[in-house]
This record gives structure tokens, sequence and C-alpha cells, in this order.
């Protein structure tokens, strides 16, 4: 593939790789499977897995997503459709303001079918960086995952 991923081609399957540095806390880390299921209106995002924060016991996560394009664009909303953010898979970033925090996304899409999400939250309780690498699970994993 040349260019930017479509919203079709994040369909299936894929390895996920999670680690969280937290300056206010210890750190984490989610290993587990994130799928694109096909849906009327666009793609449902199912991460599950496994996250373990420091030195505690790890504890099953899930979360959920609805992908959508919209106008050349991947709009991104929480499983109960509020608004979470928007981004040009061409030039991928965005910010969600969320009073008093505020996300801000990286995608990197340079390697592609390996992807990776980077998160960089601040507010006045968080304070965190959260790297995402996504691997498609016939591929062999990266250096960091």
């Amino acid at each position: 593939m040349t260019g930017a991923p479509g919203l079709a081609d994040f369909a299936g399957d894929w390895r996920l790789d999670r680690q969280i540095a937290d300056r206010r806390g210890p750190g984490g880390r989610f290993k587990g499977v994130a799928r694109f299921i096909p849906a009327a209106g666009g793609l449902i995002y199912r991460e599950e897995g496994l996250l373990r924060i420091g030195d505690a016991a790890p504890m099953r996560a899930v979360r959920g997503y609805l992908w959508r394009a919209e106008a050349g664009r991947i709009v991104v909303e929480h499983a109960d459709g509020a608004a979470f953010h928007a981004f040009d898979p061409a030039r991928p970033e965005a910010v969600h303001d969320c009073p008093p925090d505020r996300y801000h996304v990286a995608y990197d899409f340079s390697v592609w079918p390996d992807w990776r999400a980077t998160w960089t939250v601040s507010g006045p309780a968080k304070d965190y960086r959260m790297v995402s690498r996504y691997c498609r699970p016939d591929r062999p994993a990266g250096p960091d995952g």
C-alpha cells in the first residue's frame, strides 16, 4: 500500500502492545488484541487484553469505539456515540478537550501495516504518555512489541 490508509484498511484483527508512562504515578503496560469489525456506518473498534499498572496484578481491560469515514477524515466516537476525535490519515493528529484535561494523539502509519498511536494527556490530575503499537497477528512483533 502506498499513501495513508483508508478506513477499510483497518478492518480485521491486530496485536496490540501499549506502554503507559505516567509522570505522576506508576507506569503500565497493556497487551492484547484490537478488532475492527465492519458494521453499519463504519468499523466497531474493540480491544481486550491484560493491563498491568506498576507492580499490581494484571487485570482484564476492554475498550470500544466506533470509527467511521466522513469527508476524507476518520471520525472516532465513544461506544455510546459521543464525539471523541477526528483525523485526516494523511496528517494524522487530533486533539480532544475534556476540561480540565487535554488529549493529543499522533498516529504514525509510516511503516503500514504496522502502526502506532501516541497519546499525550495533560490536566490537573493527569500527566502521561501512552504509546500503542499495532501489527497484524500473522506478522512478527517489532523490536518494541
